[in-house]
C-alpha cells in the first residue's frame, strides 16, 4: 500500500505526508456508520476542503477529525431516532 500511495503521489505531484491510519480510521467510520461508498467520496472531500484551507498536514487532520466526529454523531442521532420508533 505505501508504495502505491507514494507511486500516486508522485504521479498527481503531491509532496505531503498525512497521517494514514487516521483517514483509513476515518473511512472505516464513515463506511460502518453511514454508508460504505460514501467512505471515497468523504476521503475526497476531505482533501479538497484541506486544499481550500492552504493545505498541509494540519488542514488534513483537521478536515478529517471533523468528518469523524460528523459521522459518529450521525449515527448517533438516526439511531436514536429508530429507538423511538
Amino acid at each position: 500500500m505505501h508504495e502505491w500511495i507514494a507511486a500516486a503521489k508522485a504521479e498527481l505531484g503531491v509532496d505531503l505526508d498525512v497521517d494514514i491510519a487516521e483517514l483509513l480510521d476515518m473511512t472505516k467510520v464513515v463506511a460502518h456508520e453511514v454508508a460504505r461508498p460514501a467512505a471515497p467520496i468523504t476521503s475526497f472531500l476531505v482533501g479538497y476542503a484541506a486544499a481550500l484551507r492552504a493545505g498541509g498536514t494540519g488542514a488534513v487532520s483537521e478536515a478529517n477529525s471533523r468528518v469523524t466526529e460528523l459521522a459518529e454523531k450521525w449515527a448517533a442521532e438516526r439511531e436514536k431516532g429508530a429507538a423511538a420508533l
